[in-house]
């Protein structure tokens, strides 16, 4: 057992964490896969898969990070205190993902998601050099996107590994088109897939090395009451991917009711395995 502070973990809590973290973040390279045999991107299947993505993921955070950072944080400093701790953590959890996200220009923005085949065809037009540097400053990109969403998956599935699970499968899902944002430029611009693989595939590992470097600074100072408050923006930042990145792009890859059904069904699996676990 380690301890750390107020709180008390295993190895094997902090192994299945890091690796639950390790392959969300490198399923960009399922992306880069698809990019390389798909002529033509599934849009049914991706809207309702990113849909589904955000409905687990707006589902625990309302349903059960929010009111458990709330418990830990009243339990340490109160009632109305701590209430009110919970809900500034909330939201600085969004500006902190709004403000990483007003770093990266909308051109360059990975989570403005495009299909194959036209991507395919805009590489047709650009310049080799153009293209390699699109890639490259996409994969740049969704390093610094992945960064938080690394920590967002450590610290739940080190809280709890029924809540840490189906996040780190949502954000699998979300990070497949990313790997497609990187991968074809490069392998346009390069004529390697080696290389284009490559480059997606160290974008994904922000999200493990995100997690790693946040457990290592707030390390010396975890008790409750820094979980209760990492544990709300949690909540905050996932609330702000899918509203702000998952839903926006799954209605605009396929029809809107397809997006809402993954919605829906997403919610449903989440309350459904919530309850029986």
């Amino acid at each position: 057992m380690i301890e750390f502070g107020d709180i008390t973990y295993s190895g094997s809590d902090l192994l299945i964490a890091f690796v639950l973290t390790l392959i969300a973040g490198l399923s960009t390279g399922i992306g880069s896969t698809i990019a390389f045999f798909a002529k033509k991107t599934n849009t049914k299947f991706l809207s309702f898969a990113l849909g589904l993505s955000a409905g687990v993921m707006i589902y625990i955070s309302f349903v059960e990070i929010f009111f458990e950072a709330k418990e830990i944080l009243i339990a340490d400093l109160g009632s109305r205190t701590g209430h009110l701790y919970t809900v500034l953590a909330f939201f600085a959890g969004m500006l902190f993902i709004a403000l990483i996200d007003r770093m990266v220009p909308s051109v360059e923005n990975p989570h403005e998601f495009k299909l194959v085949e036209k991507m395919s065809e805009k590489q047709e037009s650009l310049k080799k050099s153009k293209l390699l540097r699109m890639g490259v400053l996409s994969a740049f990109a969704i390093a610094i996107h992945n960064f938080p969403e690394g920590m967002v998956t450590f610290f739940a599935a080190l809280n709890d590994l029924k809540l840490g699970l189906p996040i780190a499968i949502a954000i699998a899902i979300h990070n497949i088109p990313e790997g497609i944002a990187i991968s074809v430029p490069v392998y346009h611009a390069t004529g390697s897939k080696k290389k284009a693989f490559k480059y997606s595939f160290l974008s994904g590992l922000a999200e493990p090395v995100g997690a790693i470097v946040g457990f290592l600074i707030l390390m010396p100072f975890l008790s409750n009451f820094v979980f209760g408050v990492v544990f709300a923006s949690v909540a905050g930042i996932m609330v702000f991917i899918s509203l702000d990145h998952l839903l926006p792009a799954a209605r605009e890859y396929g029809k809107p009711h397809l997006s809402l059904y993954g919605l829906i069904t997403g919610m449903a699996i989440m309350a459904a395995t919530l309850i029986l676990l």
